[in-house]
């Protein structure tokens, strides 16, 4: 596994960006199902509008939980 090498405000920053992803969550599950109370799912909008969302969040969120598992905290003076 190759380390990804950060300084500890870099780490604070992703771990934050992390948990602010992780709280939109829930809201983005609430917009999909309001979208999916609409209707025809097929020309549902607001629907394929949420679930891109969906996608591009949880596709951020692995990306960040593998750098910060991954991370190797380095000095940065």
């Amino acid at each position: 596994m190759e380390r990804v090498p950060m300084t500890p405000d870099g780490h604070a920053a992703l771990t934050a960006e992390l948990a602010a992803l992780k709280a939109e969550r829930p809201k983005i599950s609430q917009e999909i199902g309001i979208a999916r109370d609409h209707g025809d799912l097929k020309e549902n909008a607001e629907y394929h509008a949420a679930k891109e969302r969906q996608g591009l969040l949880e596709g951020r969120i692995r990306i960040l939980e593998d750098k910060l598992a991954r991370a190797q905290i380095i000095d940065g003076t």
